[in-house]
Protein backbone atom coordinates (compact mmCIF):
# COMPACT_ATOMS: atom_id res chain seq x y z
CA UNK A 1 0.00 0.00 0.00
CA UNK A 2 1.60 3.64 -0.39
CA UNK A 3 2.65 5.43 2.14
CA UNK A 4 -0.15 8.07 2.92
CA UNK A 5 1.31 9.32 5.97
CA UNK A 6 2.20 13.39 6.04
CA UNK A 7 0.57 16.62 5.63
CA UNK A 8 -2.83 17.41 4.03
CA UNK A 9 -4.53 20.49 2.93
CA UNK A 10 -7.99 19.80 3.25
CA UNK A 11 -8.50 21.71 -0.01
CA UNK A 12 -9.72 24.99 -0.85
CA UNK A 13 -12.14 25.50 -3.95
CA UNK A 14 -13.00 28.81 -4.99
CA UNK A 15 -16.42 29.77 -6.18
CA UNK A 16 -17.96 32.89 -8.06
CA UNK A 17 -20.74 34.75 -6.52
CA UNK A 18 -23.51 32.88 -7.79
CA UNK A 19 -21.84 29.48 -6.69
CA UNK A 20 -20.13 28.11 -10.27
CA UNK A 21 -16.90 26.65 -9.59
CA UNK A 22 -13.53 28.60 -11.11
CA UNK A 23 -11.60 25.71 -12.42
CA UNK A 24 -9.13 27.76 -13.02
CA UNK A 25 -8.85 29.21 -9.53
CA UNK A 26 -8.78 25.40 -8.10
CA UNK A 27 -5.81 24.59 -10.40
CA UNK A 28 -3.98 27.61 -8.77
CA UNK A 29 -4.88 26.67 -5.49
CA UNK A 30 -3.56 23.31 -5.91
CA UNK A 31 -0.30 24.15 -7.10
CA UNK A 32 -0.16 26.37 -4.39
CA UNK A 33 -0.47 23.62 -2.37
CA UNK A 34 2.08 21.50 -3.73
CA UNK A 35 4.61 24.27 -4.90
CA UNK A 36 4.52 26.88 -2.04
CA UNK A 37 3.28 24.64 1.41
CA UNK A 38 4.72 21.91 0.05
CA UNK A 39 2.03 19.30 1.57
CA UNK A 40 2.21 15.90 1.60
CA UNK A 41 -1.32 15.45 -0.18
CA UNK A 42 -4.66 17.19 -0.79
CA UNK A 43 -8.06 16.00 1.29
CA UNK A 44 -10.32 16.79 -1.53
CA UNK A 45 -14.70 17.46 -1.20
CA UNK A 46 -14.21 17.77 2.59
CA UNK A 47 -15.43 20.22 5.11
CA UNK A 48 -12.93 23.26 3.73
CA UNK A 49 -13.84 22.34 0.11
CA UNK A 50 -17.67 23.45 1.17
CA UNK A 51 -18.75 19.85 0.02
CA UNK A 52 -21.90 19.80 1.84
CA UNK A 53 -23.33 22.64 -0.09
CA UNK A 54 -22.30 21.17 -3.71
CA UNK A 55 -24.70 19.44 -5.96
CA UNK A 56 -22.85 15.52 -7.19
CA UNK A 57 -21.70 17.27 -10.37
CA UNK A 58 -19.29 19.61 -9.13
CA UNK A 59 -18.47 17.00 -6.81
CA UNK A 60 -17.17 15.12 -9.67
CA UNK A 61 -15.92 17.83 -11.74
CA UNK A 62 -13.69 18.87 -8.65
CA UNK A 63 -12.44 15.25 -8.26
CA UNK A 64 -11.66 15.55 -11.68
CA UNK A 65 -9.42 18.29 -11.78
CA UNK A 66 -7.54 17.96 -8.94
CA UNK A 67 -6.20 14.47 -10.41
CA UNK A 68 -5.69 16.07 -13.31
CA UNK A 69 -4.04 18.94 -12.40
CA UNK A 70 -2.03 16.72 -9.53
CA UNK A 71 -1.05 13.81 -11.46
CA UNK A 72 1.29 11.74 -9.23
CA UNK A 73 3.00 14.72 -7.63
CA UNK A 74 1.45 14.31 -4.65
CA UNK A 75 -1.04 11.71 -2.52
CA UNK A 76 -5.10 11.78 -3.33
CA UNK A 77 -8.24 11.23 -0.85
CA UNK A 78 -11.30 11.76 -2.06
CA UNK A 79 -13.95 12.80 0.68
CA UNK A 80 -17.09 10.77 -0.71
CA UNK A 81 -19.68 11.18 2.18
CA UNK A 82 -22.89 11.73 1.67
CA UNK A 83 -26.79 11.63 3.63
CA UNK A 84 -27.73 9.83 0.31
CA UNK A 85 -25.90 6.75 0.19
CA UNK A 86 -26.47 6.32 -3.64
CA UNK A 87 -24.22 9.86 -4.05
CA UNK A 88 -21.52 8.50 -1.66
CA UNK A 89 -21.69 5.05 -4.14
CA UNK A 90 -21.34 7.09 -7.00
CA UNK A 91 -18.61 9.25 -5.81
CA UNK A 92 -16.62 6.54 -4.73
CA UNK A 93 -16.28 4.76 -7.76
CA UNK A 94 -15.42 7.93 -9.72
CA UNK A 95 -12.50 9.08 -7.32
CA UNK A 96 -11.51 5.02 -7.45
CA UNK A 97 -11.60 5.05 -11.11
CA UNK A 98 -9.90 8.65 -11.52
CA UNK A 99 -6.81 6.68 -9.42
CA UNK A 100 -7.57 8.77 -6.20
CA UNK A 101 -4.88 7.14 -3.76
CA UNK A 102 -7.55 6.19 -1.08
CA UNK A 103 -11.35 7.00 -0.18
CA UNK A 104 -12.88 9.24 3.17
CA UNK A 105 -16.07 9.48 4.48
CA UNK A 106 -18.32 11.52 7.06
CA UNK A 107 -19.77 9.56 9.20
CA UNK A 108 -23.41 9.75 8.09
CA UNK A 109 -24.93 12.92 10.40
CA UNK A 110 -28.30 14.14 11.55
CA UNK A 111 -30.11 11.79 11.45
CA UNK A 112 -29.49 9.70 14.55
CA UNK A 113 -28.05 6.53 12.84
CA UNK A 114 -27.47 3.36 14.98
CA UNK A 115 -23.83 2.03 14.88
CA UNK A 116 -24.83 -0.98 12.94
CA UNK A 117 -26.58 1.75 10.31
CA UNK A 118 -23.08 3.46 9.92
CA UNK A 119 -21.19 0.29 9.35
CA UNK A 120 -23.39 -0.64 6.80
CA UNK A 121 -22.77 3.15 5.09
CA UNK A 122 -19.40 2.17 5.31
CA UNK A 123 -19.37 -1.69 3.99
CA UNK A 124 -21.50 -0.27 1.19
CA UNK A 125 -18.79 2.02 0.13
CA UNK A 126 -16.36 -0.42 0.01
CA UNK A 127 -17.69 -3.10 -1.47
CA UNK A 128 -18.69 -0.94 -4.44
CA UNK A 129 -15.21 0.11 -4.95
CA UNK A 130 -12.77 -2.35 -3.40
CA UNK A 131 -10.83 0.93 -2.47
CA UNK A 132 -9.13 1.51 0.65
CA UNK A 133 -11.11 4.18 3.06
CA UNK A 134 -9.96 6.42 6.10
CA UNK A 135 -13.13 7.27 8.27
CA UNK A 136 -13.77 11.17 9.27
CA UNK A 137 -15.19 11.59 12.95
CA UNK A 138 -16.10 14.63 13.36
CA UNK A 139 -18.02 14.69 16.59
CA UNK A 140 -19.01 18.24 17.19
CA UNK A 141 -20.39 18.54 13.71
CA UNK A 142 -21.79 15.51 13.16
CA UNK A 143 -23.38 14.76 16.35
CA UNK A 144 -21.89 11.11 15.89
CA UNK A 145 -19.33 9.27 18.18
CA UNK A 146 -17.68 6.76 18.25
CA UNK A 147 -16.45 4.37 20.79
CA UNK A 148 -13.32 2.24 20.97
CA UNK A 149 -14.41 -1.03 20.43
CA UNK A 150 -16.23 0.30 17.53
CA UNK A 151 -13.79 1.86 15.87
CA UNK A 152 -12.53 -1.68 16.19
CA UNK A 153 -15.61 -3.64 14.63
CA UNK A 154 -15.23 -0.57 11.91
CA UNK A 155 -11.14 -1.45 11.05
CA UNK A 156 -11.73 -5.17 11.30
CA UNK A 157 -12.72 -4.54 8.08
CA UNK A 158 -9.12 -4.74 5.72
CA UNK A 159 -10.12 -1.61 3.87
CA UNK A 160 -10.49 0.53 6.46
CA UNK A 161 -6.79 1.57 7.18
CA UNK A 162 -7.54 4.67 8.72
CA UNK A 163 -9.18 7.63 11.07
CA UNK A 164 -9.59 11.15 10.28
CA UNK A 165 -9.89 11.81 14.02
CA UNK A 166 -11.28 16.02 14.59
CA UNK A 167 -12.29 15.72 17.99
CA UNK A 168 -11.13 17.18 20.65
CA UNK A 169 -10.58 14.18 23.08
CA UNK A 170 -6.76 13.26 23.85
CA UNK A 171 -7.94 11.11 25.76
CA UNK A 172 -9.56 8.84 23.29
CA UNK A 173 -6.72 9.51 20.50
CA UNK A 174 -4.02 7.99 23.28
CA UNK A 175 -6.15 5.39 23.95
CA UNK A 176 -6.99 5.01 20.03
CA UNK A 177 -2.81 4.76 18.99
CA UNK A 178 -2.39 2.56 22.09
CA UNK A 179 -5.01 -0.21 20.93
CA UNK A 180 -4.39 0.56 17.10
CA UNK A 181 -1.01 0.93 16.17
CA UNK A 182 -0.49 0.04 12.71
CA UNK A 183 -3.72 2.07 12.02
CA UNK A 184 -2.88 5.00 9.82
CA UNK A 185 -4.12 7.97 12.25
CA UNK A 186 -4.28 11.94 11.03
CA UNK A 187 -5.24 14.69 13.36
CA UNK A 188 -7.76 16.90 12.05
CA UNK A 189 -7.53 20.25 14.55
CA UNK A 190 -4.97 22.59 13.20
CA UNK A 191 -4.95 24.60 16.27
CA UNK A 192 -3.81 21.21 18.57
CA UNK A 193 -1.36 19.82 15.93
CA UNK A 194 1.51 19.55 18.68
CA UNK A 195 -0.51 17.48 21.11
CA UNK A 196 -1.65 15.29 18.54
CA UNK A 197 1.82 14.96 16.54
CA UNK A 198 2.98 13.57 20.33
CA UNK A 199 0.12 11.57 20.56
CA UNK A 200 1.41 9.12 17.85
CA UNK A 201 -0.74 10.47 15.02
CA UNK A 202 0.69 9.63 11.38
CA UNK A 203 -0.12 13.32 9.77
CA UNK A 204 -2.70 15.63 9.95
CA UNK A 205 -5.09 17.01 7.08
CA UNK A 206 -6.34 20.73 8.13
CA UNK A 207 -7.62 23.53 6.42
CA UNK A 208 -5.05 26.19 7.31
CA UNK A 209 -2.67 24.38 6.01
CA UNK A 210 -3.87 25.79 2.43
CA UNK A 211 -2.06 29.07 4.04
CA UNK A 212 0.29 27.68 6.33
CA UNK A 213 1.77 24.42 5.44
CA UNK A 214 5.27 24.76 5.85
CA UNK A 215 5.22 26.06 9.07
CA UNK A 216 2.67 23.10 9.95
CA UNK A 217 4.62 20.96 8.66
CA UNK A 218 7.92 22.01 10.78
CA UNK A 219 5.67 21.94 13.98
CA UNK A 220 4.94 18.11 13.27
CA UNK A 221 8.51 17.16 12.16
CA UNK A 222 9.53 19.05 15.51
CA UNK A 223 7.23 17.43 17.48
CA UNK A 224 7.57 13.93 16.37
CA UNK A 225 11.75 14.19 16.82
CA UNK A 226 11.21 15.17 20.79
CA UNK A 227 11.72 19.17 20.24
CA UNK A 228 8.30 19.88 21.64
CA UNK A 229 9.42 23.32 23.25
CA UNK A 230 10.35 24.36 19.44
CA UNK A 231 7.18 23.04 17.91
CA UNK A 232 5.03 25.16 20.86
CA UNK A 233 6.92 28.27 19.68
CA UNK A 234 6.12 27.78 16.33
CA UNK A 235 2.54 26.26 17.18
CA UNK A 236 1.60 29.28 19.52
CA UNK A 237 2.31 31.48 16.08
CA UNK A 238 0.28 29.16 13.89
CA UNK A 239 -2.64 30.02 16.63
CA UNK A 240 -2.03 33.02 16.59
CA UNK A 241 -3.19 33.34 12.23
CA UNK A 242 -5.71 30.89 13.52
CA UNK A 243 -7.10 32.82 16.20
CA UNK A 244 -7.86 35.96 13.45
CA UNK A 245 -9.41 33.62 10.90
CA UNK A 246 -11.60 32.16 12.83
CA UNK A 247 -12.02 36.03 14.00
CA UNK A 248 -13.03 37.03 11.08
CA UNK A 249 -14.57 34.15 9.21
CA UNK A 250 -12.59 30.88 8.69
CA UNK A 251 -13.07 29.69 4.86
CA UNK A 252 -13.62 33.27 3.67
CA UNK A 253 -10.66 34.57 5.36
CA UNK A 254 -8.14 32.10 3.99
CA UNK A 255 -9.41 32.46 0.53
CA UNK A 256 -8.64 36.49 1.32
CA UNK A 257 -5.51 35.45 2.55
CA UNK A 258 -4.55 33.39 -0.87
CA UNK A 259 -6.04 36.74 -3.05
CA UNK A 260 -3.71 38.44 -1.09
CA UNK A 261 -0.68 35.89 -2.34
CA UNK A 262 -2.07 36.59 -6.11
CA UNK A 263 -4.18 33.52 -6.22
CA UNK A 264 -7.82 33.93 -7.28
CA UNK A 265 -9.27 31.80 -4.76
CA UNK A 266 -13.09 33.45 -5.24
CA UNK A 267 -15.59 33.80 -2.45
CA UNK A 268 -17.77 30.78 -0.77
CA UNK A 269 -20.93 29.37 -1.67
CA UNK A 270 -23.99 30.97 -0.17
CA UNK A 271 -25.58 30.61 2.39
CA UNK A 272 -22.25 31.60 3.80
CA UNK A 273 -21.38 35.65 3.51
CA UNK A 274 -19.26 37.25 1.70
CA UNK A 275 -15.83 38.49 3.33
CA UNK A 276 -16.59 42.21 4.64
CA UNK A 277 -13.80 44.09 1.98
CA UNK A 278 -13.20 46.81 4.98
CA UNK A 279 -11.39 44.17 6.99
CA UNK A 280 -9.14 43.04 4.00
CA UNK A 281 -5.95 45.69 5.52
CA UNK A 282 -6.35 43.65 8.92
CA UNK A 283 -5.88 40.14 6.80
CA UNK A 284 -2.74 41.96 4.79
CA UNK A 285 -1.17 42.66 8.47
CA UNK A 286 -1.61 38.85 8.76
CA UNK A 287 -0.08 38.13 6.02
CA UNK A 288 2.70 40.31 6.19
CA UNK A 289 3.35 40.04 10.39
CA UNK A 290 3.50 36.08 10.24
CA UNK A 291 5.20 36.18 6.60
CA UNK A 292 2.40 33.98 4.93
Amino acid sequence: MKNLKGIYSALLVPFDKEGNLIEEGLREVINYNINVNKVDGLYVNGSSGENFLLNTAQKKRIFEITKEEVGDRINLIAQVGSLDLNEAVELAKYATDLGYDCLSAVTPFYYQLSFEEIKYYYETIINATDNNLILYYIPFLTGVKISLDQFGELLSNKKVIGVKYTAADFYQLERFRKRFPDTLLFSGFDEMLVQAAISGVDGAIGSTYNVNGKVSREIFDLAKSGKVEEAYNLQHKANDVIEKVLELGLYQTLKEILKVKGINAGYCKKPMKEFDPAKLPEVEKLVKDYNL
